[in-house]
């Protein structure tokens, strides 16, 4: 035996909770282990612990070159797994998949597109040149599905670091088809290896096999619709091979500890995957085909899915249906086992589905009646979400009275916006804590991406409330905040901040009477303003709330993100005038990363007779005292955001008078600086330079320090940097305009 030996680490198979394709941990076998990654390479940890069974397993796989012999040792038993039990019915191997995981896959590939264009011949008959045209759309089949795996999961628009090649026998040289083809040994081929593109070296090894294609005539049992045994044995001796040389090679991958098998013919296809421990491999037999036969038996799992049909009677691959999607799912594992696991889970994807069925469902509906009916809310009176008819005579008096839009999931909202016409937009859920007037939606026309949904107050409100003016700032004065950025921007979208969707009034379900395109009728809700931008997140208020404070390296990027967006709005001289918790979102963008973004832009102050809002914990100590701000209010909120964010420690305040005195004591006594440095001293570093600008009139010098954050990000996602570099750049922090000091010069 091996003993202490090893080629792979048994836990990443046996018992570590590997990380699922499908967004879950779970202990299963089938799954990429995320614990086997490391800088190590598994033959250099085999050769460490023992020369002498490095040696042999390398010996064994020169002299393992005989298929029949080695099925010999294994095909009775292969048979006797494979045959059915009387009493369960079941094959005594089990499948790599489970329905439950092929149906999820099949909805997250819904959108994404696969076409072979080369069809597979079906006739019965085989000739040179039928075989070439097998061999041709074969090629083009496993390309379609590693081209279409690859840009769903990991990379959209980057090709795919895999091509195929074709051998002859274990250890035997790889083919282009067009070379076997002109060489006249496509006879010869046994099938096709999907290679990785490792190392600069041109000549292909055994260990860059990312998974196998066997391609035979005689796959399918005489009796039954199954593998056969010498097809099973078959794929065995190539998988036995392939992990062999992975375990040889001086190349690290993800999981080397199992290989996926596709067997396939012109009609059917099947999987076998083949994984184990090859410490527990006997070396110091006379007869390594035995030793190989047992090591299979009693160490090795083995797995074989059901046949199933893959091409139609056209040859065109039934995508989407058991056969393939067992191929697919085999495929998206082996390209992990390689490159680790994907950016996009199946699950992630699959969420699209649900998105497409909402489209369809609200497109047949729309049909059948194109105003869609939106329940409101009356203050007082009728029964929460209670759609009410409401006589002409009784419009006045609600008008009066004021009502809301009370809207619920999966009702459908038409609004009138004058720059795009008619929008229709589906409700999925309330936001904030039940917040009635802030929802989730999606577009109609175009239902992949969540979208944040205002509702303002009736433009008929005689005496409006609080309330109401809180809406007003939230829809109206927000839409003309944000176009006016938009305008900034030339039009072009800022990652870092929000972007106006649609904005306009509900069109209510009935006749409408209004005179004019910009009037109204009696109706309690028509010309009720709606804004809806994108994107949508979490607030920050939110996520401190359920999770604790954020890490350095986010409390980092939080200030970059904000401090990006406070520039962009700084250059369209616009103040954002509230920064605070609830009003800073966490998004994840579409590549999968985390974006901070400052959202309720309604407060913003565009000229100095605008008033911004007034928080005892979160606005500037100019703010509390003039009721106008400086251009560093936004910069020395967001410092008592990364304060609240950080678990520092804010006390709750009562009145104004305490509010500027606690203010004051933390700045004087720099205890702000000195609980920020506890977690990064680049953030104590951008207090200090806050500091030195409080309550006069220099601007925030935003380019350097988005430079200097931004290099902080990324070094802390790299594990990597210059603590030299940082060091100085920390030092300098205070010369960067009048005034910087330890101390702060500040006026507070």
């Amino acid at each position: 035996m091996m003993g202490s030996h090893h080629c792979s680490q048994p836990n990443d198979l046996d018992s570590s909770p590997g990380h699922s394709l499908n967004g879950s941990f779970r202990k299963l076998a089938s799954v990429i282990s995320t614990h086997s990654v490391s800088g190590t390479s598994v033959s250099s940890k085999f050769a460490s612990s023992s020369r002498r069974a490095f040696k042999g397993l390398k010996e064994y796989a020169k002299k393992l070159v005989d298929l029949e012999t080695f099925a010999e040792n294994l095909e009775q038993w292969v048979m006797e797994r494979s045959c059915t039990d009387s009493n369960s019915a079941e094959q005594f191997f089990s499948s790599p998949f489970t329905i439950e995981e092929l149906r999820k896959l099949d909805i997250a590939l819904e959108g994404v597109h696969f076409q072979q264009l080369f069809r597979m011949p079906c006739s019965p008959y085989v000739s040179d040149d039928l075989k070439e045209d097998e061999y041709l759309a074969l090629e083009d089949f496993l390309h379609a599905i590693t081209n279409g795996l690859w840009r769903a999961f990991w990379h959209k628009r980057e090709q795919p670091p895999f091509f195929l090649s074709c051998p002859r026998y274990p250890g035997s040289k790889f083919y282009s088809i067009e070379k076997a083809i002109s060489k006249g040994r496509l006879r010869e081929l046994s099938g096709f290896a999907l290679m990785s593109k490792l190392g600069s070296d041109r000549q292909l090894r055994w260990h860059q096999v990312v998974e196998f294609a066997l391609f035979s005539h005689d796959i399918v049992s005489e009796n039954e619709l199954k593998l056969s045994a010498g097809i099973i044995c078959k794929a065995l001796f190539y998988g036995f091979h392939i992990l062999v040389s992975r375990c040889l090679s001086k190349t690290s991958y993800v999981d080397s500890s199992s290989v996926f098998l596709l067997v396939l013919d012109s009609r059917y296809g099947g999987v076998v995957r083949l994984g184990g421990d090859l410490r527990k491999l006997e070396l110091n037999s006379t007869d390594p085909y035995h030793s190989v036969a047992e090591w299979i038996k009693n160490h090795a799992e083995v797995r074989v899915s059901p046949v199933d049909r893959i091409w139609n009677k056209l040859g065109n691959p039934n995508w989407g249906d058991l056969g393939t999607l067992q191929l697919l799912s085999a495929t998206l594992y082996s390209i992990a086992q390689c490159n680790g696991p994907p950016r996009k889970s199946i699950a992630s994807l699959a969420l699209d589905h649900s998105l497409r069925l909402q489209k369809r469902w609200m497109e047949c509906r729309l049909v059948e009646n194109e105003n869609a009916l939106v329940p409101f809310q009356e203050a007082g009176g009728y029964d929460q979400g209670e759609i009410v008819e409401v006589d002409q005579d009784d419009y006045s008096v609600l008008s009066k009275k004021g009502s809301h839009l009370k809207l619920k999931q999966g009702e459908i909202l038409v609004l009138d916006d004058q720059q795009q016409g008619q929008k229709a937009f589906q409700i999925q859920d309330s936001l904030r804590g039940g917040n009635p007037y802030l929802y989730s939606a999606v577009s109609v026309e175009y239902p992949v991406e969540l979208l944040t949904l205002y509702v303002g107050a009736h433009p008929s409100r005689l005496e409006p409330s609080w309330e109401d003016m809180s809406l007003w700032y939230q829809v109206q004065r927000q839409t003309k905040v944000l176009n006016i950025l938009k305008q900034q921007g030339n039009g072009s979208s800022n990652k870092y901040l929000p972007e106006i969707v649609s904005s306009g009034r509900v069109l209510h379900s009935g006749p409408c009477k209004k005179q004019t395109p910009g009037g109204r009728c009696d109706h309690p809700w028509c010309g009720t303003p709606i804004l809806v931008t994108s994107p949508v997140g979490e607030p920050v208020s939110s996520i401190v709330s359920r999770k604790g404070p954020l890490s350095s390296e986010e409390a980092v990027r939080c200030c970059r993100d904000c401090l990006a967006a406070l520039r962009s709005a700084a250059k369209a001289n616009v103040l954002h005038g509230d920064i605070c918790p609830e009003n800073i979102i966490r998004v994840v963008d579409t590549n999968n990363n985390l974006l901070y973004m400052p959202v309720s832009w309604g407060r913003a102050v565009l000229e100095e007779r605008d008033s911004p809002a007034i928080n005892l914990q979160f606005s500037s100590s100019h703010a509390l005292q003039q009721g106008k701000l400086c251009p560093s209010s936004d910069a020395e909120s967001l410092v008592y955001l990364l304060l609240f964010v950080c678990g520092g420690s804010m006390e709750q305040q009562d009145s104004m008078e305490s509010a500027l005195q606690w203010r004051e004591r933390c700045w004087a006594k720099r205890a702000i600086q000195q609980q920020l440095g506890e977690l990064s001293a680049i953030l104590k570093a951008f207090a200090d330079y806050v500091d030195s600008l409080c309550g006069t009139p220099y601007p925030v010098d935003y380019d350097i320090w988005l430079k200097r954050l931004s290099r902080e990000v990324d070094g802390s996602s790299s594990g990597a940097g210059d603590h030299n570099e940082r060091g100085k750049m920390i030092e300098q922090a205070g010369g960067l305009s009048p005034g910087t000091s330890g101390g702060g010069g500040g006026s507070h």
